[in-house]
């Protein structure tokens, strides 16, 4: 008995699903611990790495109840990120963890929510193990043709990427690292990986966020990219910059939609080309039979 191709609303609503799998049914959720520090509850522990933080006590409290704490003497957000880094550190030498191999020399802001001051940092590599929240700059890059139709700039990821190597990408894109604001990520990004000087990635316009909670082998991804859209000279062509970039390519609208929801793309950045065919009417309620679910999948709270 043959069976029919699912559509391409279908391909989409699962994508959303895959990227927001720790809300559903059979997640680790209800196993994982809370991570509190000060009181405030700033990310979700699965029980493995529970059990491996239970051999530093120096750093954290036993578990109470759902939660694991740091140790009360750890008051300052200087103690409490070098004492977690000396962990991770060692952790990274035992190699216990598969996450710890991308090691990257890279902090992440810890913190309940943006808004919020940050309670401590930690590496980047390192931030799925506590499932605490991550923040990047994402930046839909795209022109309008001779007809006036929108054609979107795509990056392919460099094959020697630690982390889905050769898929597509937005044109410019990267992690919101410690001591970084929104806007100078955007334009490091720019110039680092597409060549955009400062002079044109300035016009980019933040539009969006869009935000998800993914589990697997490595952790808990409770990540919020904010948004770009930066609409380029017709005579502009972006360049290779840092090496994280194999090649780019300029595609109508109608072949990126396609591509989003193939296994040919990095699956967050296809989340956000998807909230951009949304916001540009490409994606319409009339004739989209998933529209609402495409909309609460796009931005689930954190």
């Amino acid at each position: 008995m043959s069976t029919s191709m699912p559509s391409w609303s279908e391909k989409a609503l699962v994508l959303l699903r895959q990227m927001n799998n720790f809300h559903l049914p059979g997640s680790k959720l209800t196993q994982c611990l809370r991570f509190v520090i000060d009181g405030k509850h700033v990310g979700w522990v699965p029980p493995a790495v529970a059990s491996a933080l239970s051999r530093f006590p120096e750093v954290f409290s036993p578990p109470q109840g759902d939660s694991i704490t740091l140790r009360p003497s750890l008051r300052s957000y200087k103690k409490r990120s070098e004492a977690v880094h000396e962990v991770l550190r060692q952790l990274k030498e035992e190699n216990a963890f598969a996450c710890l191999r991308g090691w990257r020399d890279e902090k992440y802001e810890v913190m309940p929510r943006f808004c919020d001051g940050s309670l401590m940092c930690m590496e980047r590599s390192a931030t799925s193990l506590f499932g605490v929240k991550r923040y990047g700059v994402h930046v839909n890059g795209y022109v309008h043709d001779e007809a006036g139709r929108i054609c979107m700039w795509l990056a392919r990821r460099s094959p020697t990427k630690q982390t889905y190597p050769g898929r597509l990408d937005n044109l410019a894109a990267g992690g919101l690292a410690a001591g970084n604001s929104v806007r100078q990520t955007l334009l490091k990004e720019c110039e680092e990986e597409a060549r955009i000087p400062a002079c044109i990635a300035k016009a980019a316009r933040p539009v969006s966020t869009v935000s998800y909670t993914h589990e697997d082998h490595e952790g808990v991804f409770p990540e919020s990219q904010f948004v770009f859209d930066l609409k380029l000279p017709s005579e502009f062509k972006p360049q290779i910059g840092d090496g994280e970039v194999e090649e780019f390519h300029l595609w109508p609208l109608h072949k990126v939609k396609d591509l989003l929801v193939s296994d040919d793309f990095k699956p967050n950045s296809a989340m956000v080309v998807l909230d951009f065919l949304i916001r540009h009417s490409y994606v319409e309620p009339d004739s989209e039979p998933y529209y609402q679910e495409f909309v609460t999948g796009l931005h689930r709270s954190l």
